[in-house]
């Protein structure tokens, strides 16, 4: 797998919605954003990076592959 860079919370909600997410809507703790019927939590980094081993997750979780990240 290539290597993913940590992201701020925006790079990360831009990457989601060029992958087909819509929102982020607000939640409970957390906003999310959907795709389909899928429905993904978004971190709230307080003004810090999320890290790249989070970012990993939040890419298995939604089915994300390393390319398509990238090139988001």
């Amino acid at each position: 797998m290539s290597r993913i860079p940590a992201c701020s919370r925006g790079e990360l909600i831009r990457k989601l919605r060029k992958l087909g997410f819509a929102g982020p809507f607000p939640g409970g703790k957390h906003s999310y954003m959907k795709r389909g019927t899928y429905r993904q939590i978004i971190p709230n980094p307080h003004g810090k990076e999320i890290s790249s081993e989070l970012v990993k997750a939040i890419m298995r979780q939604a089915n994300i592959s390393a390319d398509d990240w990238l090139a988001a």
